[in-house]
């Protein structure tokens, strides 16, 4: 199994792995907003679409973003880390993971952060499994408001 970058060539494959992730945990983002959020991610310097093959099909892939504020400087979020049903337990998440810290720290970034949104879902488990790989609970919260798109 390789993880390389996204291209545009995988959108169709990508979309439907996010797709399934989000129903899978309880998003309701339109699949038309997925694939126009996937095709500029893909080509977003400030982006990486990591992608995990096995036998040149697409079984996971992670979506890592960057930002830039006073407290921290250059910081990174995975934002998105998904494995097919029929690949979870063999470690792609692990290597998707150390992709993106890699890239992270390749950029020069303070931290590599992830939010975990519950979404009316039990969460404890991703709590464990994000600790044990050294993500660490800081307590914070994170409120949101949606904006209007003109």
């Amino acid at each position: 199994m390789s993880i390389r970058t996204a291209r545009e060539a995988d959108l169709p494959a990508l979309l439907a792995l996010a797709v399934a992730f989000y129903e899978e945990d309880g998003f309701t983002t339109p699949e038309g907003d997925l694939s126009v959020n996937l095709t500029t991610l893909i080509t977003s310097p400030a982006a990486r679409v990591a992608v995990s093959e096995e036998h040149g099909r697409i079984i996971a892939f992670a979506i890592t973003t960057t930002s830039f504020g006073l407290e921290s400087g250059l910081i990174a979020e995975l934002e998105d880390l998904y494995v097919t049903p029929e690949a979870r337990r063999r470690g792609e998440a692990n290597r998707l993971i150390e992709d993106s810290r890699s890239w992270a720290a390749e950029l020069g970034c303070s931290l590599l952060e992830i939010v975990i949104a519950p979404n009316g879902n039990d969460v404890s488990h991703l709590f464990a499994f994000y600790g044990k790989r050294g993500f660490q609970d800081e307590g914070r919260r994170l409120l949101s408001q949606p904006l209007s798109r003109t």
